[in-house]
């Protein structure tokens, strides 16, 4: 099923994440005397690791903002145009920060923490007030209102949810235009500059061609060590048996015999190595049938029960394929050996120009993509295509990984006959 467009959130959310906007900016107004603390240290050498530190202090909460934005307005920014911080040097990873245009950004942000909270306080106020009589004609809280106003009868009690109706209805018609305004505000202070998209977009494609050509290194080496391990090594023995049965064909020629089968044998094996190396590289059901017939196959052939969910309307192009595939049984494998799951689930879609894979299990959870771990190769390959992966694997399970590949899909009419029976 296909990706359902982006919808703006609904009143009821909108109140929800307009109390999480109301704590980011409190919490904002809480690390701007850290940040003013930390610019004055800099003056002597001691300030730098204070840099550091509120420097990813101020990413970390400006992105949580973005994300929480991203939720309410889609053009909202994303937090994608820091420059990366060097992995080693107080001094170069401080000046990364202080020179880095979005940090000061994000310090504008801070600063006008005040006028936020003013903001999102318009439609909160009358919202929290309403709220509090409400539960007060009730009979909920405590017998005074605001400690000045006892009532004396059910009546007069009951005569306060006048106001909080009034209260109520005011915040909710304040609610949309105040949240509206403070998301254009915040857009505009969190956006990142072109310069700085431009510079962080260079610095992405920059690390995962990076990381493209050492995978493509890392397989050429596998596919090498394969052919001389395996079918290159049976090639020589099979040279070696044609040559001594050439030389005592006529001597022995019970042993020739032998030899020959031995060689028959040996040139078996060695086709069925073959096989298998160009199935690791491209596997031919990958070919004729695409992505939906070659991850069916899978299931079939795999250990574990799984079911499978496929919806597309064409083929992506043949390298998506083959990365969605092979990140497809990387997962599978990874299931069957680390997450003693009893049942797995695939399901494949693609929408908004996005082909988007869901791979669910049953297991232990606790998933973790470690340095040098399959997941962590999985990435890689999606970086390539600016691809992203996002795992979802609390403690006890289940265990939820979906994938996202941009890309396009050809025309049903020019995918192959095999594929349209």
């Amino acid at each position: 099923m296909a990706t359902a467009p982006h919808r703006r959130a609904g009143r009821l959310t909108t109140l929800a994440y307009l109390f999480l906007l109301l704590s980011q900016n409190i919490a904002a107004l809480l690390l701007l005397p850290l940040i003013i603390i930390s610019a004055i240290l800099t003056l002597a050498w001691i300030g730098l690791p204070f840099v550091i530190l509120t420097g990813t202090l101020l990413r970390t909460l400006a992105d949580s903002q973005r994300r929480t934005l991203a939720r309410l307005l889609p053009k909202a920014p994303h937090p994608s145009a820091y420059r990366p911080i060097p992995p080693a040097g107080i001094t170069r990873r401080s000046a990364t920060i202080i020179t880095d245009p979005t940090t000061w950004k994000d310090i504008l942000w801070l600063i006008s923490g005040a006028a936020n909270i003013a903001l999102l306080a318009i439609p909160a106020t009358p919202l929290l007030h309403g709220t509090y009589q409400l539960l007060f004609s009730l009979g909920l809280t405590s017998p005074t209102l605001y400690g000045t106003y006892t009532p004396t009868t059910t009546l007069h009690q009951l005569l306060i949810l006048a106001p909080s109706a009034i209260l109520l209805t005011l915040g909710c018609l304040l609610l949309p235009p105040a949240t509206n305004l403070y998301l254009r505000f915040n857009h505009l202070l969190l956006s990142p500059s072109e310069k700085a998209r431009l510079t962080a977009r260079v610095a992405h494609l920059a690390t995962s061609r990076a990381n493209t050509i050492d995978t493509q290194t890392d397989e050429i080496r596998r596919i090498e060590r394969d052919l001389h391990d395996g079918a290159q090594a049976r090639l020589v023995a099979l040279g070696m048996n044609l040559g001594m049965a050439e030389h005592i064909v006529e001597q022995d020629p019970r042993a020739a015999r032998a030899m020959l089968t031995q060689a028959r044998e040996t040139t078996r094996h060695a086709l069925t190595e073959l096989r298998d190396l160009v199935r690791g590289i491209q596997p031919p059901v990958l070919v004729e049938r695409g992505l939906h017939g070659a991850v069916h196959a899978l299931a079939l052939t795999h250990n574990l029960p799984i079911t499978v969910t496929i919806d597309l309307h064409g083929r992506p192009a043949d390298p998506v394929e083959s990365a969605a595939y092979f990140a497809i049984a990387e997962l599978l494998t990874n299931t069957a050996k680390h997450a003693h799951a009893t049942h797995a689930w695939v399901h494949i879609n693609h929408g908004r120009n996005r082909l988007v894979t869901t791979v669910t299990d049953n297991g232990t959870g606790g998933a973790d993509p470690t340095p040098g771990s399959g997941l962590t190769g999985i990435h890689r390959r999606l970086d390539a295509f600016d691809g992203t992966m996002n795992i979802t694997s609390p403690p006890g399970g289940p265990t939820i990984v979906t994938l996202e590949i941009p890309c396009a899909l050809s025309s049903p009419k020019t995918l192959p006959s095999s594929e349209k029976a």
